[in-house]
């Protein structure tokens, strides 16, 4: 377990890919917000991996009998899967949804999911609000690379694999998007990682 304080430290240090990789927010104000209602998150892509959803799914039992609850998370939990090496291989990282007060087209001020989306989704298909990781004072030179989608969840389609099709995001700068990245692998290795298992044993 690494407690709220110890992940909010470790955020706090997360860098850009580009523009020189700056410390993004050293001078932004992060916490954790309690139980926010999904509805107030502003998803930035039109889609989401139904099996990626249902692995967040089975997650969320495998850690229920465990008495851990992945959407009410105080801090973040590093775990291994059956059959790894705890003293040799990299822990996964589970952390709460990561979100930040993004200002979009029009003036609009939002909570713009940076990191979770999949997570977001699985605690909407339960009924269910999450914590969150709020971040404010983010320097408006570095927005988030992508703007909300201005239906916000309406526009969101659960797909079975991601085709040629899709457009993922609206990129505030085509050319040089990923130069906004936040490199959060940077921080918490892993955390950006595809998954490729559609079911998760935990180590007991």
């Amino acid at each position: 377990m690494v407690s709220e304080e110890e992940l909010l430290g470790a955020l706090k240090k997360t860098r850009l890919k580009g523009f020189g990789n700056p410390e993004i927010y050293k001078d932004s104000f992060l916490g954790l917000r309690r139980q926010m209602d999904t509805n107030l998150l502003v998803p930035p892509q039109r889609y989401v991996l139904k099996p990626t959803v249902n692995t967040i799914l089975s997650l969320a039992d495998e850690f229920a009998s465990r008495d851990v609850d992945i959407f009410d998370l105080y801090g973040a939990v590093l775990f291994w899967l059956e059959g790894s090496n705890p003293d040799t291989d990299n822990p996964i990282p589970l952390l709460p949804p990561i979100v930040e007060e993004s200002f979009e087209k029009e003036g609009r001020i939002i909570w713009l999911i940076n990191d979770g989306m999949h997570r977001v989704s699985a605690a909407r298909a339960r009924g269910r609000s999450i914590n969150v990781i709020c971040i404010t004072n983010v320097p408006r030179e570095y927005p988030y690379y992508a703007y909300g989608l201005p239906d916000g969840w309406a526009g969101v389609e659960e797909i079975s694999e991601l085709t040629d099709g899709y457009k993922k995001k609206d990129y505030r700068n085509p050319d040089n998007y990923k130069a906004l990245f936040r490199d959060f692998n940077g921080v918490f290795p892993g955390v950006q990682a595809e998954r490729k298992k559609t079911q998760l044993y935990l180590k007991e």
